[in-house]
């Protein structure tokens, strides 16, 4: 959840901090965690916690210049002070680190762990004095940003952007606002251990890791082995989009990585037609015995709100990629805040523009959690918070999901007149004697099917070996409830 746009606020599209305010560590208080709790979340990522570049002038903190700060609020991730939490999220800015510790406290009280972002790859252009330029690529022109910031922002020597773009001149499409952290010193490597163990300190229980890709490997293997001799307990997530590198950054010792490439990128081209749902069982193929490490989601801050006009256009729709990727196997389930409610990401928030997504960059709120805060969630956003609320319960709560085997049935029910492999996925979930049969139906209308189940699979579960044949009607992508039989 993104701290800042949480919260029953009114914003302003492109408004100032003035005008429209930001969540605060404060308002994720024991009532709304209460209700986190109910939705089976075990853990919560709290995004733009960290201090980074901003408009925004806090008495004795003061703001970025604006030509290299993206909207009203900033990126997230473009940090300027690794040791600092943003001034916005507080109530009292005097008294930010102190707010903060006890937002931590109250989500360990209500038995739910923390995770923060670690951001290794690059920092804000205006980072203060912890990096030297020995800890940065240092080019031999002075820095021209692009024409249409009309920028007066002076960096000579350039200092290479966040993306890897090693010129001078970024394009106004690069990360302008950041600079890229130089590996190839090890000063950089302990300096970047200091930050993870100054934020363990504070009771933070884990990381999302930001773009780490970018970052060499090795870095990482011994940055999480430093931490992992004191702090064993200590998760670290990866943000990983090529899939020829999850086994890499699995050896590093990430706990969980980002399954975008696999995953989500198939099940939203399902959805969209694009691809056949018969795609999703080589999904599960490549990745082998790294199924349990890999992180499902539907959104992230990164990617188009799964009901907003660009994706799904509804929270009901997305139900048979939900069905996919949260009950398919044991990996962890990610959810972005509001896509329990269906948010739509419909509004044009300032700089990020109407692009289906949550803005990162603006102070601003988001509609179905100001309506879940209120108590006036719309029939539909109700429909699909108790759908949420049930899956997952069932998907954490009962061992046939949360601890079973997976059996795929693709292979043994091609195309006829009562299955399409390109619009149905099926498959077994089984633990201690007891079978569950999942489809997914993608079509917009209903269908019956009728799923052959080969005696192979049942022996695979322990069971007698009998070949069924089952006939199950399935609701379409509009269909309110997923059925399990």
């Amino acid at each position: 959840m993104l701290i800042r746009a949480f919260g029953n606020r009114n914003c302003t599209p492109g408004g100032s901090y003035s005008v429209n305010g930001s969540g605060k560590f404060a308002d994720i208080d024991d009532d709304w965690l209460r209700k986190l709790k109910k939705l089976s979340v075990s853990a919560v990522w709290y995004t733009g916690v960290i201090s980074h570049a901003t408009r925004t002038h806090f008495r004795t903190i003061p703001d970025s210049n604006k030509s290299i700060v993206k909207g009203e609020a900033g990126s997230p991730y473009a940090i300027r002070n690794y040791f600092d939490v943003d001034p916005a999220l507080a109530v009292n800015v005097d008294n930010r680190m102190a707010e903060f510790e006890a937002m931590i406290g109250r989500t360990h009280r209500a038995g739910m762990k923390v995770i923060i972002d670690f951001v290794p790859n690059h920092v804000a252009r205006e980072n203060g004095g912890y990096f030297t330029k020995e800890n940065f690529y240092i080019l031999d022109e002075p820095l021209r940003m692009p024409d249409e910031l009309c920028s007066d922002y002076v960096e000579n020597p350039a200092k290479a952007t966040g993306n890897d773009v090693f010129s001078p001149e970024p394009s106004v499409r690069d990360w302008f606002d950041t600079v890229k952290l130089n590996y190839g010193n090890r000063d950089t490597w302990q300096k970047m251990l200091d930050i993870l163990r100054f934020w363990i300190a504070k009771g933070v229980d884990g990381f999302r890791c930001d773009m780490v890709e970018m970052v060499p490997s090795e870095f990482f293997k011994w940055a999480i082995g430093q931490i992992r001799s004191s702090h064993p307990e200590t998760m670290f997530i990866a943000e990983v989009y090529n899939k020829d590198n999850y086994r890499r950054y699995t050896a590093a010792g990430f706990d969980l990585l980002y399954d975008k490439s696999g995953f989500y990128d198939c099940l939203r081209a399902v959805w969209e037609g694009r691809r056949p749902a018969s795609d999703l069982t080589a999904e599960w193929q490549f990745l082998s015995e790294l199924q349990p490490k890999m992180l499902n989601f539907l959104e992230n801050h990164d990617e188009q709100r799964v009901a907003s006009d660009f994706y799904a256009g509804s929270g009901k729709a997305a139900f048979p990629a939900l069905a996919v990727s949260l009950l398919f196997n044991t990996a962890p389930f990610m959810i972005y805040f509001g896509q329990e409610c269906g948010e739509r990401g419909m509004e044009a928030e300032g700089f990020s523009g109407l692009d289906g997504r949550t803005s990162i960059f603006d102070y601003c709120t988001v509609p179905s959690i100001k309506r879940l805060l209120s108590d006036r969630l719309s029939v539909e956003e109700t429909v699909v918070y108790k759908e949420y609320c049930r899956l997952m319960k069932i998907a954490t709560a009962d061992y046939v999901f949360s601890e079973g085997g997976t059996y795929d049935l693709m292979y043994v029910n091609p195309a006829s007149e009562h299955f399409n492999p390109s619009r149905q996925f099926a498959w077994i979930r089984g633990f201690d004697g007891v079978v569950m049969l999942v489809v997914a139906n993608f079509s917009p209308e209903p269908v019956d099917v009728e799923i052959f189940i080969p005696a192979e699979a049942f022996a695979f579960f322990g069971l007698p070996a009998v070949e069924r044949r089952v006939s199950v009607h399935v609701g379409g992508r509009d269909y309110c409830r997923t059925d399990i039989s």
